[in-house]
């Protein structure tokens, strides 16, 4: 396959292509640019937050992962050998460049998942406000989840509301520890679609689970409250647990956990979905 069909074959637009396909050839160019400095920084982050949300596509199809992974390999040794300044490549670069100038432009953008949906907004204003989220309920209580801040990405935070007026002192991130089990653990282990599946049942046992503290808790505030909720609590987590949750699997889920006198725990799951597209989405707007 010469540049040329990669490059429209990467088009955002190309609903026929399948998420497979999609991902191998947003790869070869973006592993070309990197080499041969064909784009933008904005046009760079657009195709590099596309090909995230084609793997997502992919994984959640049923494509096997060490089947990504190959394709990924082939692709980067294919954009290795190719000749940054020959037609194919000029010619498919500036394919890339119209098809993706416009999603560059985009403020806002929801990735649609199995069980839920993460919302990115990249608009720049003076209160915080969240810049991707996803929603959940956990018995009568509440969650908003993601990364919340004036602009670019903002820190990883957790803002729930309790129906009975319950205080958390502390809350954590569990997720797998990929240190300690390279494959996500899923019901439906060994291919097949994950549609469905409760998030509940996509978390590894506790052997290979990895817990992050909350670095700070505070008063919600209220541009990160839903409308009708007028107080909440919000816990901000590490960097580090951003990094981590971008590495999942999408298909995977992670549990946040608030913790209350008396040792009780109240547990809200969150789908991983394309969190790493969503992020790379919005660090088009930081470039």
């Amino acid at each position: 396959m010469g540049f040329l069909i990669a490059a429209l074959a990467a088009s955002p637009g190309l609903a026929r292509a399948q998420p497979a396909d999609l991902f191998y050839e947003r790869t070869v160019m973006g592993a070309a640019d990197a080499r041969c400095g064909l784009f933008a920084p904005g046009v760079a982050a657009a195709l590099a937050a596309g090909a995230a949300q084609a793997r997502g596509a992919a994984l959640r199809a049923g494509v096997a992962p060490e089947i990504l992974r190959e394709s990924e390999r082939i692709a980067r040794t294919r954009a290795a050998a190719a000749d940054c300044d020959s037609p194919d490549v000029t010619l498919a670069a500036g394919r890339v460049r119209s098809a993706f100038a416009g999603f560059a432009k985009l403020t806002r953008l929801t990735y649609a998942g199995d069980v839920a949906d993460w919302r990115a907004d990249r608009n720049i204003g003076r209160a915080t406000r969240w810049r991707l989220t996803q929603d959940t309920r956990f018995g009568a209580d509440r969650m908003a989840f993601g990364l919340a801040g004036r602009q670019g990405a903002g820190a990883l935070v957790a803002v729930a509301r309790f129906a009975d007026g319950a205080e958390p002192y502390a809350a954590r991130i569990v997720l797998r520890d990929t240190g300690r089990s390279s494959q996500p653990y899923l019901d439906r282990w060994g291919g097949g679609s994950t549609a469905g599946l409760p998030l509940a049942r996509r978390l590894p046992p506790n052997t290979a689970l990895k817990v992050y503290g909350a670095a700070a808790r505070a008063p919600a505030d209220q541009d990160l409250l839903p409308k009708d909720v007028a107080e909440g609590w919000a816990f901000r987590f590490p960097d580090e647990a951003v990094r981590a949750l971008a590495g999942l699997d999408p298909r995977e889920s992670v549990a946040v956990e608030f913790l209350f006198p008396g040792d009780l725990t109240r547990r809200a799951y969150v789908e991983v979905g394309d969190f790493a597209a969503g992020r790379a989405f919005l660090q088009v707007a930081a470039r």
